[in-house]
Order: C-alpha cells, then sequence, then structure tokens
C-alpha cells in the first residue's frame, strides 16, 4: 500500500495537504508548519531549522508501522477499541521521533504528526475520527495481507 501526501496549502502556523491511498484521493491532512525539511537533509541541517512541536516532518518516503502501541491512545477507550492501542506510526523520520498518524482537529493536535480529516474549516480537520477509522482499517487490512505500506511526503 502506498500513501502519498501532498502539501497543498502551506500557512505560517500550520500546513494543509491531501491524502491519497494507491493514487486515489482519500481525504485532507494538517501538519505543523513546513519549514523546508527534506529527508536527505543532515540531522544538524534539521535541528537548524526544527521548532519542537511546531515543525513538519522532512519530505521523503517512509516506512509505515502498524504494530506499535502508542501508551497514549491505548488509554483512550475509543482507540482501544478500534486498533488496541495500535497507530500508524512513520519510522525512521530524521529529526523526528513517534510520528503517528491519527485523527486531530488543530495544529494544537499535532507534534509533528500528521492529522486526517476533511478541510472543510480554515486551519482545520473536522470528520477526523471517522476519517481516521475508515484508513486505520485499510491499513491494517494491508497490514494483515503483508504488504509494506509507505507513505511518501511531498
Amino acid at each position: 500500500m502506498k500513501l502519498t501526501l501532498t502539501r497543498n496549502w502551506k500557512k505560517d502556523t500550520y500546513t494543509i495537504g491531501r491524502l491519497y491511498v494507491d493514487g486515489v484521493y482519500c481525504c485532507n491532512t494538517l501538519e505543523d508548519t513546513d519549514r523546508g525539511l527534506d529527508n536527505r537533509m543532515t540531522d544538524s541541517q534539521i535541528r537548524r531549522k526544527k521548532v519542537y512541536g511546531e515543525t513538519a516532518i522532512p519530505t521523503g518516503t517512509y516506512l509505515v508501522d502498524m504494530t506499535t502501541i502508542s501508551p497514549k491512545y491505548k488509554a483512550v477507550a475509543w482507540f482501544d477499541k478500534l486498533c488496541g492501542g495500535r497507530m500508524p506510526r512513520l519510522k525512521a523520520v530524521p529529526g523526528f521521533d513517534g510520528i503517528l498518524i491519527h485523527p486531530g482537529n488543530t495544529a494544537l493536535d499535532t507534534k509533528g504528526c500528521i492529522l486526517v480529516g476533511r478541510n472543510s474549516k480554515v486551519g482545520q480537520l473536522t470528520e477526523s475520527r471517522d476519517t481516521f477509522q475508515w484508513l486505520y482499517v485499510r491499513m491494517s487490512a494491508a497490514a494483515k495481507k503483508g504488504e509494506t505500506i509507505l507513505i511518501e511526503i511531498r
């Protein structure tokens, strides 16, 4: 399975994008501010530009792990019931750790993670839990079939 995230609207405090699953539009995304990071940059180059909790991850392609249990989300009944706290986690993101795909509504809900939903309000997402559930079910099924899940961020 290949996810493709295109960053379309880069604002001072957030970034809105579009997420495609195997080339088919799925939903909008919300991330922190895009500061022009790229996964080919050195760690020191990333550290010079990164503002903790306010910076979108570097562009590039990453493997998505579907087996990581998030203590934060495991403790929330809705997530525990849906996925046992197992959240899609991007692996080997330079300069970042613990990057997840999860629901949320504003840039305050992410610290580098990718939020999914519908961009029906300026700078915000709506229908985020429903969107996440739809996406998670498909990603989980792909993982159970042994498919590699990649996300390319442009």
